[in-house]
């Protein structure tokens, strides 16, 4: 998490710094509300195109910066930051460009008299007459950006119709683009914030060209053949088997994979349970959390065709400690599924506790947790919220006595991740050693 804080704050300051550079020096010239409403109207634009931008990029799942981010689980916590400090620029940006103007029509300002214009010539004179339509164009493409971004923001709007339209801001982007360098200051090009900016757009338009043409993933995907379905309907989960028909790299405990299950639902990203075999197999557990995923028991078949877009994420039990802390509550507890499968066949030295919390107890389900628990020679403390209560950093502290030696990894709801990580700073964990997965795609 503080990689993605620094980079995001890194991304307004720095920008800020390099506007601040240019215009600083003609500042304590500047007087009334026009000239600083104008210069305002620039340093929003270029900050809410600069933040877009690399909304855009971080929208490609750009893999070689996993490792830099920690994730594209992180990566696309990121990509929602920057978004949402996209869409508040943007609606600065517009009342600063819109409410003078009814102030105007309301008689509680004045608008400032206009002089003649400066003689332009070439490449500046080309930009100023296409003002009016990148102004135009510009508007239309911010109330369908902001639209976008707000049903994005509501989790009741349907994850299908979430992914299907959400591209669609790949074009509002394109036209926001196309407004930005008619209108952005001229002089600005010539400078570091200029060649940034062009930067910035030059590779956000690509992206934005890559979303569109569905090309998002592409090298990253193989075809596969559901092998077997076996459900879990007291915990309401279903565990698929899928055989691969097509070149797979293999993956590491703890990556997910974004599945296409359904033509018609589009991918879905799901922790893979499964260590790697290298024998072209691949489990998931799904847990019927929505109203695609509450289907799946019945609408999954054995010999459905599908396909698998990864491996992605770094929630890889990576760490400088020998003894290491797990905690998966309820579906979070898959990716360690696949931990103690891998370390079955190869063990890491590691002393480890795993925690696995569940408000539904399914002796079956626990037994195959103990099973491979008992196999991969991992500590298994299995608490029931009916029976034990809820877990929390001083049950964790009394049963590990070494706990402050070890790295804690956690997957399971945000709420819950969020108070064990705050309790287990409090107790004195270094915030290093907490690693959370951030398994929420919008």
């Amino acid at each position: 998490m503080r990689r993605i804080h620094r980079f995001y704050w890194f991304s307004l300051l720095g920008l800020s710094g390099l506007w601040l550079l240019i215009n600083a020096p003609g500042l304590s010239t500047l007087q009334g509300f026009f000239p600083w409403r104008n210069l305002l109207i620039q340093y929003s634009g270029v900050l809410g195109m600069g933040v877009m931008s690399l909304a855009m990029l971080l929208a490609v799942r750009p893999v070689r910066l996993e490792p830099w981010l920690g994730g594209l689980d992180k990566m696309y916590r990121l990509h929602k930051w920057l978004g949402i400090a996209g869409l508040v620029l943007s609606v600065g940006h517009w009342l600063l460009s819109e409410a003078p103007k009814w102030l105007v029509r309301a008689g509680l300002l004045e608008r400032p008299q206009r002089g003649p214009g400066p003689q332009l010539d070439g490449l500046e004179a080309w930009l100023h007459g296409l003002r009016k339509p990148a102004e135009g164009l510009g508007e239309w493409a911010f109330y369908a950006a902001v639209l976008l971004m707000v049903l994005a923001l509501v989790r009741r709007f349907p994850y299908q119709r979430f992914f299907q339209t959400h591209r669609l801001i790949a074009v509002a982007y394109l036209v926001l683009v196309f407004h930005a360098v008619v209108l952005m200051r001229f002089d600005y090009w010539g400078t570091p914030l200029g060649w940034l900016m062009g930067a910035l757009m030059a590779g956000g338009s690509v992206a934005a060209v890559w979303v569109l043409l569905r090309r998002v993933g592409a090298q990253r995907q193989v075809a596969g053949e559901v092998q077997s379905v076996v459900r879990h309907d007291r915990l309401q989960v279903v565990e698929v088997t899928i055989a691969l028909k097509g070149r797979w790299a293999g993956h590491d405990a703890g990556q997910f994979a974004f599945v296409t299950l359904h033509a018609d639902e589009g991918p879905h990203p799901y922790t893979i349970t499964s260590a790697w075999q290298d024998d072209g197999q691949i489990t998931f557990i799904i847990k019927a959390l929505g109203d695609y995923t509450a289907t799946l028991a019945e609408r999954v078949q054995v010999g459905d065709v599908v396909r698998i877009e990864g491996p992605y994420g770094r929630f890889n039990f990576e760490g400088r400690q020998r003894r290491q802390i797990w905690v998966g509550a309820g579906i979070g507890i898959t990716p360690f599924i696949a931990r103690m499968k891998a370390l079955a066949q190869q063990a890491d030295g590691r002393e480890i506790d795993l925690f696995h919390t569940t408000a539904v107890y399914d002796p079956h389900a626990i037994g195959l947790l103990e099973r491979d628990a008992r196999e991969a020679g991992v500590g298994l403390h299995v608490l029931w919220d009916e029976r034990d209560g809820l877990l929390n950093a001083q049950r964790i502290a009394q049963a590990v006595p070494q706990w402050r030696d070890a790295d804690v990894w956690f997957c399971g709801p945000a709420g819950f991740g969020q108070a064990l990580e705050q309790g287990l700073q409090a107790l004195g964990l270094p915030a290093e050693r907490l690693h959370r997965e951030l398994f929420q795609m919008r």
